[in-house]
């Protein structure tokens, strides 16, 4: 009876921890370059019960049979499928067609700068004429996204004061003279990329920065991949199991409550 109890418990939490992400997804539906997360779910390790003071198997333990003890979260996975193209007709604004990051010089909090990646191209030219994503770091140029040296000799930057134009390999010219080119990169395994924030991926001990061969789109920028529709339709189905689990603990309870206040008395 308690092991239906505890079933029951993990099955629930395993909802609430599956709501954080679809919340988490549903909440950056508007956010350029987002990439929505799943979950997996994995069984608890199946025990064996076994007969106790048993004899007629001359004393050895016999199995009554396997049990398991519920469910708990397996991994939280990113899906990397492509967004869709939102035109702009800003020259500020790129998309990446196909696999492949753009690569920043991001200065957190205490003033130190690590290279960081994302997909997010709603960048801005700064009164000095570099190229900056709305928080302000520093958009690198292929150089610097390879070598994944974030220094000032690898920021983008171009005359503030004259239109540029940018082609689908990088390439960014300004009356007509190449000035600069924009980094994009991928990653040889994606298992070695992870979410840093501030809709930012960093890159692990073990993963490698590669040459993309994904392609430029400037005035556009790519949306989110999640399903607002889907990821409802989710949340539905998540309520009404943990509303199940709920029924099942109720249920337990009240037969225990029987067992220990009427059965007792008879």
């Amino acid at each position: 009876m308690v092991k239906g109890l505890y079933t029951a418990h993990t099955g629930m939490v395993n909802e609430m921890k599956r709501m954080d992400v679809l919340a988490n997804n549903l909440a950056n539906s508007d956010t350029y370059g987002f990439k929505k997360e799943g979950t997996t779910s994995h069984s608890f390790k199946n025990e064996l019960a076994i007969k106790i003071k048993d004899t007629s198997n001359f004393g050895l333990h016999k199995n009554l049979g396997s049990m398991t003890y519920g469910v708990h979260l397996g991994e939280t996975y990113t899906d990397w499928d492509e967004g869709s193209f939102k035109v702009t007709d800003n020259p500020t604004d790129l998309a990446i067609g196909g696999k492949g990051f753009f690569a920043v010089a991001f200065t957190d909090k205490s003033g130190q700068t690590s290279v960081k990646y994302t997909r997010d191209g709603a960048f801005k030219v700064n009164a000095d004429g570099y190229l900056v994503t709305a928080d302000g770091d520093h958009v690198l140029n292929a150089t610097g996204a390879l070598s994944g040296d974030g220094g000032e000799a690898n920021w983008v930057r171009v005359d503030p004061n004259q239109k540029f134009s940018v082609n689908s390999l990088g390439y960014i010219t300004q009356n007509n003279q190449l000035v600069g080119t924009i980094g994009v990169v991928d990653v040889d395994n994606y298992d070695y990329i992870e979410k840093y924030g501030e809709n930012l991926y960093n890159l692990t001990a073990g993963g490698n920065i590669i040459a993309s061969d994904a392609e430029i789109e400037q005035g556009a920028l790519e949306t989110s991949n999640v399903n607002v529709v889907n990821e409802m339709v989710n949340m539905i189905t998540i309520q009404r199991a943990y509303e199940a689990g709920q029924k099942v603990i109720t249920s337990i309870d009240e037969t225990l409550d029987k067992a220990v206040n009427n059965v007792g008395r008879v």
